[in-house]
Protein backbone atom coordinates (compact mmCIF):
# COMPACT_ATOMS: atom_id res chain seq x y z
CA UNK A 1 0.00 0.00 0.00
CA UNK A 2 1.73 2.85 -1.46
CA UNK A 3 -0.22 4.83 1.21
CA UNK A 4 1.36 3.70 4.39
CA UNK A 5 4.76 5.26 3.12
CA UNK A 6 3.38 8.75 3.43
CA UNK A 7 1.25 8.47 6.47
CA UNK A 8 -0.13 6.34 9.20
CA UNK A 9 -3.23 4.82 7.97
CA UNK A 10 -6.39 3.91 10.18
CA UNK A 11 -9.62 2.71 9.69
CA UNK A 12 -13.00 3.33 12.06
CA UNK A 13 -16.37 1.47 11.54
CA UNK A 14 -19.38 0.70 13.63
CA UNK A 15 -19.39 -2.87 12.80
CA UNK A 16 -17.65 -5.74 15.11
CA UNK A 17 -14.12 -6.33 14.19
CA UNK A 18 -14.90 -9.78 12.55
CA UNK A 19 -17.62 -7.68 10.13
CA UNK A 20 -14.88 -4.71 9.24
CA UNK A 21 -12.00 -7.87 8.85
CA UNK A 22 -14.39 -9.10 5.85
CA UNK A 23 -13.93 -6.06 3.74
CA UNK A 24 -10.22 -4.74 4.74
CA UNK A 25 -6.94 -5.91 4.92
CA UNK A 26 -6.38 -5.14 8.31
CA UNK A 27 -3.08 -6.15 8.84
CA UNK A 28 -1.88 -3.99 6.44
CA UNK A 29 -3.16 -0.85 8.90
CA UNK A 30 -1.75 0.94 11.78
CA UNK A 31 -4.92 1.69 13.81
CA UNK A 32 -8.43 -0.67 13.80
CA UNK A 33 -11.55 0.79 15.93
CA UNK A 34 -14.54 -1.10 15.74
CA UNK A 35 -17.46 -0.34 17.58
CA UNK A 36 -16.72 3.10 16.90
CA UNK A 37 -13.66 2.85 18.95
CA UNK A 38 -14.91 0.91 21.75
CA UNK A 39 -12.42 -1.73 20.66
CA UNK A 40 -9.50 -0.49 19.60
CA UNK A 41 -6.11 -2.21 18.03
CA UNK A 42 -2.86 -0.51 17.29
CA UNK A 43 -0.37 -2.68 14.95
CA UNK A 44 -2.47 -5.53 15.19
CA UNK A 45 -2.02 -5.35 19.30
CA UNK A 46 -4.99 -4.77 21.26
CA UNK A 47 -4.61 -1.67 23.12
CA UNK A 48 -8.45 -0.82 24.36
CA UNK A 49 -11.46 -2.98 24.52
CA UNK A 50 -13.83 -0.78 26.78
CA UNK A 51 -16.56 -3.79 27.51
CA UNK A 52 -14.28 -6.52 29.05
CA UNK A 53 -16.16 -7.01 32.91
CA UNK A 54 -19.80 -5.91 33.29
CA UNK A 55 -20.93 -4.00 34.73
CA UNK A 56 -18.43 -1.12 32.50
CA UNK A 57 -19.23 2.36 31.77
CA UNK A 58 -18.87 1.52 28.06
CA UNK A 59 -21.40 -1.17 27.89
CA UNK A 60 -24.52 -0.07 26.89
CA UNK A 61 -26.72 -2.15 29.19
CA UNK A 62 -25.27 -0.23 31.78
CA UNK A 63 -24.90 2.81 30.01
CA UNK A 64 -28.92 3.21 28.79
CA UNK A 65 -30.46 0.45 31.88
CA UNK A 66 -32.11 -2.48 30.97
CA UNK A 67 -35.41 -0.62 31.38
CA UNK A 68 -34.55 1.68 28.42
CA UNK A 69 -33.10 -0.90 26.59
CA UNK A 70 -35.83 -2.73 26.80
CA UNK A 71 -38.84 -0.48 25.77
CA UNK A 72 -36.75 0.77 22.91
CA UNK A 73 -36.24 -2.82 21.55
CA UNK A 74 -39.87 -3.55 21.97
CA UNK A 75 -40.63 -0.39 20.37
CA UNK A 76 -38.44 -1.27 17.37
CA UNK A 77 -39.93 -5.42 17.15
CA UNK A 78 -43.61 -3.86 17.34
CA UNK A 79 -42.64 -1.03 14.36
CA UNK A 80 -41.62 -3.97 12.60
CA UNK A 81 -44.70 -6.60 12.98
CA UNK A 82 -46.70 -3.76 11.98
CA UNK A 83 -44.93 -2.33 8.83
CA UNK A 84 -44.79 -4.92 5.19
CA UNK A 85 -41.41 -5.57 3.84
CA UNK A 86 -39.98 -7.00 0.36
CA UNK A 87 -38.42 -9.88 2.90
CA UNK A 88 -38.55 -9.96 6.23
CA UNK A 89 -36.57 -12.61 7.20
CA UNK A 90 -33.05 -12.60 9.23
CA UNK A 91 -31.43 -10.38 11.77
CA UNK A 92 -33.01 -6.94 12.37
CA UNK A 93 -31.34 -6.20 15.64
CA UNK A 94 -28.30 -6.76 16.76
CA UNK A 95 -26.63 -6.22 19.74
CA UNK A 96 -22.91 -5.20 20.11
CA UNK A 97 -20.63 -3.64 22.96
CA UNK A 98 -21.97 -0.02 22.62
CA UNK A 99 -24.43 0.52 20.05
CA UNK A 100 -28.03 -1.98 19.15
CA UNK A 101 -27.82 -2.02 14.97
CA UNK A 102 -30.65 -2.25 12.98
CA UNK A 103 -31.05 -3.81 10.19
CA UNK A 104 -33.56 -3.68 7.14
CA UNK A 105 -35.56 -0.74 8.01
CA UNK A 106 -36.81 2.25 6.22
CA UNK A 107 -35.46 6.19 7.10
CA UNK A 108 -39.29 6.67 7.92
CA UNK A 109 -38.49 4.54 11.42
CA UNK A 110 -35.38 6.58 11.84
CA UNK A 111 -37.79 9.73 12.54
CA UNK A 112 -39.89 7.89 14.65
CA UNK A 113 -37.09 6.43 16.77
CA UNK A 114 -35.99 10.07 16.90
CA UNK A 115 -38.89 11.63 18.00
CA UNK A 116 -40.07 8.63 20.77
CA UNK A 117 -36.80 8.52 22.21
CA UNK A 118 -36.12 12.63 21.62
CA UNK A 119 -34.96 13.17 25.74
CA UNK A 120 -33.24 9.78 26.53
CA UNK A 121 -29.68 10.52 25.56
CA UNK A 122 -29.50 8.12 22.26
CA UNK A 123 -28.13 9.18 18.74
CA UNK A 124 -29.43 7.20 15.88
CA UNK A 125 -26.93 7.55 12.86
CA UNK A 126 -27.84 5.47 8.89
CA UNK A 127 -25.34 3.50 7.78
CA UNK A 128 -25.33 1.72 4.41
CA UNK A 129 -28.34 1.64 2.31
CA UNK A 130 -28.98 -1.51 0.27
CA UNK A 131 -31.24 -0.47 -3.17
CA UNK A 132 -34.09 -3.05 -3.55
CA UNK A 133 -34.46 -5.54 -6.93
CA UNK A 134 -36.61 -3.60 -9.42
CA UNK A 135 -39.35 -6.14 -9.25
CA UNK A 136 -40.01 -4.74 -5.80
CA UNK A 137 -42.65 -2.24 -5.61
CA UNK A 138 -40.81 0.35 -3.20
CA UNK A 139 -38.68 2.90 -4.05
CA UNK A 140 -35.45 3.82 -2.46
CA UNK A 141 -33.19 1.15 -0.56
CA UNK A 142 -33.53 -0.31 2.78
CA UNK A 143 -31.09 0.68 5.55
CA UNK A 144 -29.24 0.19 7.98
CA UNK A 145 -29.12 2.29 12.10
CA UNK A 146 -26.82 2.46 14.54
CA UNK A 147 -28.18 3.25 18.00
CA UNK A 148 -26.42 4.43 21.14
CA UNK A 149 -25.83 6.30 23.77
CA UNK A 150 -24.98 10.11 23.20
CA UNK A 151 -20.96 10.95 22.60
CA UNK A 152 -20.52 7.04 21.31
CA UNK A 153 -20.20 8.11 18.02
CA UNK A 154 -16.87 7.62 15.91
CA UNK A 155 -15.20 10.65 17.57
CA UNK A 156 -14.95 7.96 20.59
CA UNK A 157 -11.76 6.89 18.56
CA UNK A 158 -9.83 10.23 18.30
CA UNK A 159 -8.80 9.70 22.02
CA UNK A 160 -6.42 7.29 20.96
CA UNK A 161 -4.78 9.37 18.13
CA UNK A 162 -4.19 12.49 20.48
CA UNK A 163 -0.55 11.79 19.31
CA UNK A 164 -1.16 13.46 15.70
CA UNK A 165 -1.40 17.33 14.60
CA UNK A 166 -3.27 16.54 11.28
CA UNK A 167 -6.01 13.57 11.10
CA UNK A 168 -7.81 13.42 7.60
CA UNK A 169 -10.80 11.31 7.60
CA UNK A 170 -12.41 9.94 4.15
CA UNK A 171 -16.00 9.05 4.62
CA UNK A 172 -19.72 8.67 2.34
CA UNK A 173 -21.99 9.27 5.04
CA UNK A 174 -20.79 12.34 6.04
CA UNK A 175 -24.49 14.40 5.59
CA UNK A 176 -26.09 15.58 8.79
CA UNK A 177 -27.64 12.04 10.20
CA UNK A 178 -24.89 9.43 8.54
CA UNK A 179 -22.85 7.33 10.50
CA UNK A 180 -19.92 9.58 9.64
CA UNK A 181 -21.08 13.58 10.15
CA UNK A 182 -20.18 13.68 13.89
CA UNK A 183 -16.49 12.41 13.32
CA UNK A 184 -16.22 14.40 9.32
CA UNK A 185 -17.14 17.87 11.51
CA UNK A 186 -15.13 17.55 14.59
CA UNK A 187 -12.81 20.07 14.87
CA UNK A 188 -10.03 18.11 15.51
CA UNK A 189 -10.54 16.35 12.21
CA UNK A 190 -9.97 17.37 8.34
CA UNK A 191 -12.96 15.52 6.49
CA UNK A 192 -13.35 14.40 2.97
CA UNK A 193 -16.78 13.02 1.73
CA UNK A 194 -16.54 10.64 -1.05
CA UNK A 195 -18.38 8.67 -2.76
CA UNK A 196 -17.29 5.92 -3.19
CA UNK A 197 -13.92 3.13 -3.29
CA UNK A 198 -12.90 4.87 -6.78
CA UNK A 199 -13.20 8.38 -5.66
CA UNK A 200 -11.71 8.04 -2.10
CA UNK A 201 -8.45 6.55 -4.13
CA UNK A 202 -8.36 9.79 -6.25
CA UNK A 203 -8.58 11.70 -3.61
CA UNK A 204 -6.04 10.02 -1.61
CA UNK A 205 -3.42 10.42 -4.83
CA UNK A 206 -4.08 14.20 -5.27
CA UNK A 207 -4.00 14.87 -0.85
CA UNK A 208 -0.94 12.91 -0.67
CA UNK A 209 0.81 12.25 -4.35
CA UNK A 210 0.79 8.93 -4.64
Amino acid sequence: MRLQTKVDVGVVGGSDLSKISEQMALHKIKHVFSENGLVAFREGELISKMVIKPPSPYDITVQLGEELLQKLINFILRYLSEIILPIKRGTFVEFRKGMLNIHKIREKMVDVLKKEFANDGLEFSIGKTRFLPPQFSFTGGQISIDIFPTGWNKCFCLRFLTDYKTIHFFGDKAMPGGNDYEIFSDPRVIGHSVTCPEDTQKQLRELFSI
